[in-house]
């Protein structure tokens, strides 16, 4: 599978060595703003060896067209920034090529633009999209169904010149139906980042507990998505989309099969 990744900071790096160490998939370029890099080797700069072609060029050298034209893929995963998909989401839809983005907050006016693009070909967003995080968040749905009224607290752990309370944490909060006054923030040391998510129910409680040991875990979640994504079956999908076939603990393979062939549109 011929993937093109958008943006290469830190969590982006990570990505592309995972991208890169998998048999499934060929690392055909890297797209970035800066021009730090350019016409570097992805497999050279990131020490991994490979023979794959993967290059790293920057949005001012070319236009997305030009890009797919000359490089053409079947997927591109996005870990730029928010304005990334206004560069090359037009051209991706119109050539059918899916969209895996993992960017952590959407303007509503972007999410539209995403929801337009469905309307073409395959597209995936997951504002966290370790596999970890998201096996947490539909697992504290599944229990808050069983007791809406149970007391919930968010506690989210991070590095400690992070400012800003976790995106990871505000989803966590907006899926169970909670304010963001349930989340308590602690900042120490060089935590790459935890997530609690606390059950307090009269005479016991539960907690589910991510933490994330390096930001490789989003290069996982990512082959995830991409050995589940169909391939030519436009619409929206989520995380929530891929992983609740799995919860069907007694399903059969058919099950799990013909679960993955309905429409898009009735997965929600």
């Amino acid at each position: 599978m011929r993937i093109g990744l958008m943006g290469f900071g830190k969590t982006g790096r990570a990505v592309g060595t995972v991208l890169l160490g998998s048999e499934k998939t060929k690392l055909q370029w890297v797209m970035r703003k800066s021009t730090a890099l350019e016409h570097r080797s992805v497999s050279e700069f990131l020490g991994v060896p490979t023979d794959e072609p993967g290059l790293i060029y920057s949005t001012g050298e070319m236009t997305a067209a030009e890009l797919l034209d000359a490089h053409p893929v079947d997927t591109i995963v996005d870990f730029s920034s928010e304005d990334g998909i206004a560069y090359y989401g037009e051209e991706a839809a119109r050539r059918g090529v899916r969209i895996v983005t993992a960017i952590s907050k959407y303007s509503d006016e972007t999410l539209a633009r995403l929801r337009t693009l469905a309307e073409s070909t395959v597209v995936l967003h997951s504002p966290n999209i370790t596999l970890g995080v998201n096996f947490l968040i539909i697992a504290a749905k599944i229990l808050k169904n069983i007791k809406p009224d149970v007391d919930i607290e968010i506690v989210e752990e991070h590095f400690k010149g992070k400012p800003e309370v976790s995106g990871t944490a505000k989803v966590i909060a907006g899926a169970l139906d909670v304010g963001d006054e349930a989340i308590k923030t602690v900042r120490a040391g060089g935590i790459i980042g935890v997530h609690e998510i606390l059950f307090g129910f009269p005479f016991q409680t539960v907690r589910l507990k991510h933490e994330s040991i390096s930001r490789e875990a989003f290069g996982n979640g990512i082959l995830f998505a991409l050995d589940n994504l169909p391939v030519d079956r436009p619409g929206l999908y989520s995380m929530d989309d891929l992983m609740l076939p799995y919860f069907k603990l007694n399903a059969t393979e058919r099950d799990f099969e013909e679960e993955h062939r309905k429409p898009w549109w009735k997965l929600w």
